[in-house]
């Protein structure tokens, strides 16, 4: 009687570990997917070790701190996310890990309007003017992202240099590559982006 309830017990352990394989593969998000593969590949682990199902044994060894490390991964991204408030100024620095180091003199002109885009700028010293809006920016800041985003693909304004400045240049490629790897930093494009475009609707428009 007693075996015959250990047998049912391992079986039972070995369906709940076969449910939760199926429930892993239906769900469409990250987090719950990683969830269900810890748990099936313990259950799945206890009934290798329970059946002496050593090739199971060997792979669940292997899958179970491979999905707990994206299980952290997943949580390590969602707060970074998280901690991103409408207040806070974006940090753009990881740019310089990225981008190509370049110094340019004041009064030159980094991109000229219509100029077909090919990078994007993070300014990491002096400051730059946005020529026909008025707008200076500093230190901290990029430019150059809008035209990544328009139709054209051409640059929508000229900006020069109002004193020496040091920039780091990420190209195309580095830019969209960056925001899958960090979609902490895609955010903070494209909240940088709606801030100044609300900026230009409400400057005062020439006489």
């Amino acid at each position: 009687m007693i075996e015959l309830t250990t047998y049912h017990l391992i079986e039972a352990i070995g369906w709940a570990a076969s449910l939760l394989t199926v429930a892993a593969y239906a769900v469409n998000t990250m987090l719950p997917l990683r969830i269900l593969a810890i748990a099936s590949s313990v259950f799945f682990l206890v009934y290798g070790i329970l059946t002496a199902t050593w090739p199971l044994v060997l792979m669940e060894v292997l899958l179970l701190p491979i999905n707990t490390f994206r299980f952290w991964q997943v949580l390590t991204l969602r707060n970074a996310l998280t901690k991103v408030t409408e207040d806070e100024e974006p940090d753009f620095s990881v740019v310089k890990s990225y981008g190509k180091k370049r110094t340019i003199d004041a009064g030159s002109i980094v991109f000229e309007k219509g100029d077909a885009v090919d990078s994007l700028y993070f300014l990491a010293e002096g400051r730059v003017a946005i020529e026909g809006v008025g707008v200076e920016l500093h230190e901290g800041e990029i430019f150059g992202e809008m035209a990544f985003f328009t139709d054209s693909a051409t640059r929508t304004a000229t900006v020069r240099c109002v004193e020496n400045a040091l920039v780091y240049e990420l190209d195309k490629t580095r830019f969209m590559r960056l925001q899958f790897e960090d979609p902490s930093f895609g955010m903070a494009i494209m909240r940088t982006i709606t801030r100044r475009m609300q900026a230009n609707m409400v400057q005062p428009q020439p006489a």
